[in-house]
């Protein structure tokens, strides 16, 4: 077969892959079912399709079509080759504002697709937790909806035409048509007409029409997607082929182009009212009456849900609006033309839900505020993934929908079966729609388990069915429902759905195993049940996680590390440069699993896929913060690295790298010569190529006098009477030999607003050991900092640093490497970046305007990305804010790309400068020339320097020059 996949690789005009790193990859999408495929292509045109499809029908393989790859039901996984339009088939191809649709291929981003339409007055409306990286072939595929369907409903509601490949490779184009059109086309001799012969056959027969109404789910659940929509078709005047198609997650046909009906822009103003409540039961009864009142969207999420957010950094700050410890809340929300109307609203739904007497907290959250709690309710699935250890709250009965009347029954029927397997449900989701995400917590890692996950399943199928409800409400059939839909519909209608199948796919080639003929729900899992865990030993403590495999296995496949810049953050920066699924923090997790518990080699880090995958790998840490399940894949790098480098040696040029603060005291000896070799244009070029340095990227030139010597001549000078406090100043070894001035400066700012600066005998951070997996080195220097500094510090005596990278290691690294924990914990808790520390000292008045120049300037200010996910960008904002006439704006920037030795190496330079170029150095570029650009970074600033020719200035060393 390699050799069929070697010469079809040669007939696309796009990419094919077949080697084990990107199948591994691509065997997982976000449910817990793992199937490895032959291959995986991103076609690049429609021919590419076709021969596709010629090729899978010739050699008796199949096509499982993939977008984003968040799919909870096993859609995107399957033995064939895994066809990905994510990468090229990424166009928006027509608007026509008069008629309000818009044309667009299926890898277009849902919120890059709103963003577009926004200008024009115009959105598509249904919007799943996932819209800023899903695609618009996967919400048809699978007829999503989200938080408004209660609104402006479903995926299918606004599916208008769809353009195809059938399975003998010709293009349909699927739209609405008469009985007098489709007449026409049944008298031609097509794949195109066969179907519409058979599907004309089934929709006229009294009988058949008869036993989909009797046995569909409820036509007044919209959100309904068991099995094909054929209830759709029944009954019309005229028939959209592309309503079936909606939903049927690919195994129809392959689409191309989708048209979607849009809407108007919603109301602007808008009001939440997030209900609290003391039981389920209740925060279910309020359902019915709230839906009264006109709402945009109607959400629920449960205590389980609200708990996990607690150890999320990034959504502690979004729990503001949270009282007491609710087990339920409700979030509806209300809009108008007017906020005076929208408040009306919102007053009306409180005095009637406070007329039952159902909540005991409702407050009110307006505008810009809801969309925290909208990034709470979001969060909710993948935070879900932070439960440690091997239980987990499993996908499997999590897309239920019944009507709003029989919510409250079914849902207390749910919990008594729930309690007969000893299970606590978690609640979340949609319950304005009648839909609620119910997920038993189960350790599919055990046979016992997997027996349970199959049987309780089945015993809610048959409740659901007993309501005449969805069992896939948003989320579809895919492997983990699809054996169950002959349930659901009986017999005769899944016998109808198989005609329809094979009608359209006689061989079986589009994406098998899915709604028809399914695959066994307990079958193909992620995790082999009974397993030997392998107990692999590590340098880094994953204790917190259970150990290193157990931090990969956190993630839960959500693709948020897939979201593109203009969504904001930092993750995941390689993923946004290249397109590619290897790139994300999602294929590194999975990859790092996959060969920890497949491989055979005593070292089982030894791969080279391995390598591989963590090479562009920038180790930001976006995803210890963004990540929903906050995998730290910065830290699974930096022991893979370790672990590889034990078998295979370490290169010159990450020892050079490694050992650079060494290497800069050596060469300040000599420190005039350093500087001239280093900036000279031939020695400089030689040196670059002796050490596979990027020929572009500059050198950074040693400063004038190190930290160190300045410190030693001027402690004598720094007295002060006044004293606030004392603080100890880590003297980071980026700053003693390159940025010293910036040191100089923070010891006179520091100085003049009357805090006591000491810097004491200690070594480097050991960031640069860290960054490349040099781990019994980063130790030690880690060990012997401890050891200097647990007697210091306190709360009262602080430990600052003005490097990120640097002091960050004491809060991070530090406590996961020591021997002396303890210690290390103790040292962390009153370590802070300067500004930060600064930003403290403002907040309670130590620190005051009044000390500053009343000068005007404009700042735009970057964030290093170890700030943004282990301490807070808005700590530098207060910083270069505080002289009154200081307008500081912060760059929604992401990371530069820069990030220490990556961005210098000439195998990552053009990606280095493509991160560059995504958000920091257009803005940059448009900035006056007499705005002040600042970054907190050493890496930063090099890498603004070399991309836009502009200098940026450390926020202290502004700060320190607005003095008074």
């Amino acid at each position: 077969m390699k050799s069929k996949l070697s010469q079809l690789s040669t007939l696309l005009e796009g990419e094919l892959h077949f080697d084990i790193l990107l199948r591994k990859i691509y065997a997982t999408d976000a449910s817990v079912y793992k199937m490895l495929p032959l291959a995986v292509s991103y076609p690049k045109t429609i021919n590419d399709i076709k021969t596709l499809i010629d090729f899978a029908k010739t050699n008796n393989t199949s096509l499982i079509p993939r977008t984003a790859g968040t799919s909870l039901a096993g859609q995107c996984v399957g033995d064939g080759i895994v066809v990905d339009v994510s990468k090229y088939f990424t166009k928006i191809l027509n608007l026509d504002v008069v008629s309000k649709t818009v044309t667009v291929q299926p890898g277009v981003v849902r919120d890059q697709l709103n963003n577009y339409l926004k200008p024009f007055g115009l959105f598509f409306g249904p919007n799943t937790s996932t819209s800023n990286r899903c695609m618009i072939g996967g919400m048809v595929g699978n007829n999503s909806s989200g938080t408004t369907s209660i609104k402006y409903g479903v995926t299918r509601d606004k599916v208008i035409q769809l353009k195809t490949i059938l399975n003998d490779g010709t293009e349909a184009v699927f739209n609405s048509k008469t009985k007098t059109e489709i007449q026409q086309l049944k008298s031609e001799n097509t794949l195109e007409a066969n179907i519409y012969k058979v599907l004309d056959e089934i929709i006229s027969s009294e009988e058949t029409v008869n036993e989909i109404k009797n046995n569909f789910p409820k036509p007044e659940i919209h959100r309904r997607n068991t099995g094909y929509a054929i209830d759709e078709l029944i009954e019309k005047e005229a028939i959209n082929v592309a309503k079936l198609l909606s939903g049927s997650e690919g195994t129809l046909a392959f689409t191309t182009e989708i048209t979607l009906q849009l809407d108007a822009l919603p109301p602007k103003h808008r009001v939440m009212v997030a209900m609290h409540f003391k039981t389920i039961e209740d925060c279910l009864k309020a359902v019915k009456p709230a839906m009264q009142h006109d709402l945009f969207n109607c959400e629920m999420m449960d205590k389980t849900i609200l708990d996990c957010t607690k150890a999320n950094k990034t959504q502690q700050e979004n729990r503001y609006f949270i009282t007491g410890n609710p087990m339920a809340i409700l979030m509806c929300e209300v809009r108008a033309n007017t906020l005076i109307d929208t408040k009306n609203k919102a007053n009306a739904l409180i005095t009637d839900i406070e007329k039952h007497n159902l909540s005991y907290a409702n407050p009110v959250l307006i505008e810009d505020d809801i969309d925290k709690a909208n990034n709470l309710r979001s969060a909710g699935l993948g935070l879900l993934g932070n439960i440690v250890g091997d239980k987990k709250a499993v996908a499997c009965i999590e897309d239920t929908a019944v009507t709003i009347d029989d919510l409250a029954n079914y849902i207390n029927e749910f919990t008594a079966l729930m309690k007969r397997y000893n299970q606590n449900a978690v609640y979340y989701a949609h319950a304005g729609a009648g839909e609620l995400h119910l997920r038993p917590i189960l350790d599919l890692k055990q046979s016992e388990d997997v027996k349970l996950f199959r049987q309780i399943t089945t015993d809610v199928a048959k409740l659901v069915k007993q309501y005449n409800g969805s069992f896939s409400g948003e989320h579809g059939d895919g492997i983990v429902r699809a054996e169950f839909i002959e349930l659901m519909i009986g017999n005769k209608n899944y016998q109808t759905l198989k005609q329809i199948k094979y009608t359209f796919d006689p061989e079986n080639i589009f994406n098998p195993g899915k709604i028809v003929d399914a695959l066994p729900m307990d079958k193909n899992l992620r995790y082999q049940p009974d397993r030997v865990e392998p107990n692999i030993k590590t340098k880094l403590d994953f204790s917190k996680s259970l150990g290193i495999l157990r931090e990969a296995e956190k993630c839960n496949g959500s693709g948020d590390c897939r979201k593109l810049p203009e969504f904001g953050g930092t993750m995941c920066p390689s993923y946004r440069a290249t397109k590619n699924e290897k790139d994300t923090t999602r294929a590194r997790a999975n990859a790092l699993r996959e060969f920890l518990t497949t491989s055979d080699q005593e070292n089982k880090f030894n791969h080279k896929e391995l390598k591989d995958v963590f090479d562009l790998c920038l180790s930001c840490k976006a995803c210890a913060s963004e990540c929903p399940s906050s995998v730290d894949v910065a830290s699974l790098k930096a022991e893979f690295l370790y672990q590889y480098q034990k078998e295979n040696g370490i290169s010159w040029r990450t020892k050079l790298f490694a050992y650079n603060n060494q290497l800069n005291v050596f060469g300040r000896r000599f420190k005039g010569v350093t500087n001239f070799m280093f900036s000279n244009k031939m020695s400089s070029s030689l040196i670059k190529k002796s050490f596979g340095v990027a020929s572009r990227r500059s050198l950074p030139l040693l400063s004038s006098v190190s930290l160190d010597d300045y410190y030693q001549s001027a402690k004598n000078q720094l007295i002060n009477n006044n004293l606030i406090k004392k603080i100890y100043l880590f003297n980071d070894e980026f700053t003693n030999q390159l940025d010293s001035q910036i040191g100089q400066d923070a010891i006179t700012l520091l100085n003049s607003l009357n805090y006591q600066v000491e810097i004491v005998n200690h070594t480097e951070s050991g960031r640069s050991f860290l960054s490349k997996g040099l781990l019994d080195q980063a130790k030690k220097v880690a060990d012997k900092n401890v050891e200097i500094f647990k007697k210091l510090i306190t709360e009262n005596t602080p430990l600052i640093g003005i490097e990120p990278s640097a002091i960050l290691t004491f809060k991070d690294e530090y406590p996961r490497l020591v021997d002396d924990k303890i210690s290390a914990e103790q040292i962390a808790e009153h370590t802070f970046l300067i500004e930060e520390f600064i930003s403290n000292e403002i907040a309670i008045e130590n620190i005051t305007s009044d000390q500053f120049t009343l000068e005007e300037k404009t700042i735009k200010f970057h964030g290093h990305c170890h700030q943004k996910a282990l301490s807070n960008q808005i700590h530098s904002f207060n910083v270069l804010n505080l002289p009154k006439n200081y307008k500081v704006t912060i760059i929604p920037s992401g990371c530069c790309g820069m990030a220490g030795s990556f961005g210098y190496e000439k195998e990552h330079f053009d990606i280095s400068m493509q991160i560059g170029e995504q958000t920091l150095f257009p803005a940059i570029r448009k900035a006056e020339k007499n705005t002040v650009i600042s970054a907190n970074g050493t890496s930063c600033r090099h890498q603004i320097k070399d991309g836009t020719q502009r200098t940026a200035f450390h926020p202290i060393s502004i700060l320190k020059e607005a003095l008074l």
